[in-house]
């Protein structure tokens, strides 16, 4: 029988992101994989984040975010944002503000600016579900998925 990470990986569709937080100067941001689009009217997306991460505690504080879809050839920038601890992720790319005041990184293909609706407990993360107040296409290209970055994540050792 196949290890559970290994359907999650490969069968399970869903792309990878960096999802920008904050407003004016403080601002933070992270790769996601676990984001969705969970309602019609209003638009409705869900992003899966840990509660002890950084970001997260920002994205409380301020209520703001930017949802930024990543292409195939950005490898580089999953890898980046998804470390913890970098003293100034936003040194990296080229950040401009959306409606919300929320961080867009002009180097994804598309971003998706929000502020937060509610959350809801999910295990050991939260479900912050955010409604979309604006939507751009800032570049051409083709998204990236999750199963194209391999265990980069770690989480195999989750499943062992």
């Amino acid at each position: 029988m196949q290890k559970v990470d290994k359907l999650l990986q490969q069968m399970l569709s869903q792309g990878v992101y960096v999802v920008g937080v904050g407003e004016g100067s403080e601002t933070n941001a992270f790769t996601a994989a676990w984001v969705m689009q969970v309602s019609f009217t209003p638009v409705l997306l869900a992003i899966s984040i840990n509660p002890e991460h950084r970001s997260y505690r920002l994205l409380k504080k301020v209520g703001v975010c930017s949802i930024n879809v990543l292409s195939q050839q950005q490898m580089s920038l999953v890898e980046y944002f998804g470390q913890s601890g970098l003293e100034d992720k936003m040194a990296r790319g080229t950040w401009t503000a959306a409606v919300t005041g929320a961080p867009v990184l002009q180097e994804s293909l598309a971003y998706f600016d929000c502020k937060v609706s509610h959350e809801i407990v999910a295990g050991d993360h939260q479900l912050v579900i955010c409604e979309v107040i604006e939507a751009r296409q800032l570049n051409a290209g083709r998204p990236m998925l999750y199963s194209a970055t391999g265990t980069m994540d770690n989480s195999a050792e989750l499943y062992e």
